[in-house]
């Protein structure tokens, strides 16, 4: 017998509320300048969530499906969620702990979302469903759409790395090349979902994601043992991911489950700041000029964050900051992750390591995790260009030829 969620969403942007099922996936007033949130009865599912979390046998994000919009009536069959939690070894007197989603079935965080896109679709009786991507919530999408039977359309920019691309059509989807960065993949898509009645997993528009993705929320402190880390480390692109943890530990708060909510540092490639500019200026998500983003880290390559309303909430509701990073930061903080802590992480992800490094992580007498949200096997092609190897090269050419 399946268990109906209860939910109700409210705009960001102009305070509407919509009951469940009266609202598609953002504000009808609003539509893409807005940002819907799903909220629930805290009081009465925090009375007994961590004792129904307990009583769960796999360790996986639907452990805390009594706080997810889903009924137990599907879910994709890929164990997602669940991904170890590291300390890493450095001579500071600090406690950094890794969150590797690297290890969720396509190598990304983003599985999380697109395992409840998914569900939801099929809930709806959809069976297309498109996105929008730099890569990995395609590749993500890709992979749980094959596992459920689905057809899969993905936009995604043409320089996109070619692992990912491969990936994707490894899984089967459709992949339409457009010329241009995530915000010209983006607009290709919702005009695509709005002709042919597709289910629109894109970030920014559907706001069902931060859903999937707040469940590594919920895992860090069960694996803290519902204990709070005083800052988590967090690389923001389109803002989505950020706004999503910093929901997971607000609604643990909200439940009585745990007692504060850590402050959230929301990290980007210094080629696409949108959200630090914005924060910096003080004057609303929408306080800082779009620029071409220029960076080599491409999971977090955006010009105009499309999910901004609620990454800057997170950064202002919890006393964080936004943190920007150069390439050359980003690229050794991919060394050291792995060297340090055997973890191999794209270069987006390891932006969140660069992060916490430049704001003394390390010499900090508190406990700090680092989010990582993707591999790095999905971008070889990058790390190899950005040199930080080339010593390395040498010396095994050195040896070879001796």
């Amino acid at each position: 017998m399946s268990t109906e969620p209860r939910y109700f969403l409210r705009c960001l942007q102009c305070d509407s509320t919509y009951a469940k099922g009266q609202v598609g996936y953002c504000c009808p007033i609003c539509e893409l300048d807005g940002a819907l949130d799903v909220l629930y009865d805290y009081e009465r599912i925090g009375r007994s969530f961590r004792q129904d979390v307990a009583r769960r046998e796999a360790f996986d994000m639907w452990r805390y499906r009594s706080i997810l919009p889903i009924s137990d009536d599907f879910r994709p069959a890929l164990h997602t969620g669940g991904s170890p939690l590291y300390e890493m070894k450095h001579d500071g007197q600090g406690c950094i702990l890794v969150k590797d989603d690297s290890r969720n079935p396509s190598g990304s965080l983003k599985d999380r979302a697109s395992a409840l896109a998914v569900a939801l679709a099929a809930g709806m009786g959809a069976d297309t469903i498109a996105t929008a991507s730099t890569g990995n919530a395609a590749a993500a999408l890709a992979c749980m759409s094959a596992i459920s039977g689905m057809q899969c359309k993905i936009f995604a920019p043409a320089n996109a790395p070619r692992e990912k691309l491969a990936q994707m059509r490894t899984y089967g989807a459709s992949v339409i090349a457009v010329e241009g960065g995530y915000d010209e993949a983006f607009e290709a898509c919702y005009a695509a979902c709005k002709e042919y009645g597709w289910y629109n997993r894109s970030t920014g528009i559907n706001s069902f994601m931060s859903e999937g993705k707040k469940t590594v929320a919920f895992e860090i402190c069960e694996q803290m043992q519902w204990r709070v880390p005083d800052r988590v480390y967090v690389p923001v692109g389109n803002g989505c991911i950020v706004g999503a943890v910093y929901k997971g530990f607000k609604e643990l708060h909200q439940m009585g489950c745990t007692d504060r909510i850590p402050r959230i540092m929301g990290v980007q490639a210094s080629g696409s700041d949108f959200m630090f500019r914005a924060w910096r200026a003080g004057a609303g998500p929408n306080g800082a000029t779009a620029q071409p983003a220029n960076t080599a880290a491409g999971s977090i390559s955006v010009a105009l964050p499309r999910d901004r309303i609620k990454a800057l909430r997170a950064i202002e509701k919890s006393g964080g900051e936004f943190i920007t990073v150069s390439d050359t930061e980003i690229f050794q903080a991919v060394t050291e992750l792995a060297r340090n802590c055997g973890v191999f992480a794209e270069a987006g992800a390891a932006a969140a390591y660069a992060g916490a490094k430049k704001c003394g992580a390390h010499g900090r007498s508190e406990t700090s995790v680092v989010l990582v949200t993707g591999s790095g096997l999905k971008d070889i092609a990058g790390l190899l260009k950005s040199g930080v190897l080339a010593d390395g090269a040498e010396l095994l050419r050195q040896r070879l030829a001796a």
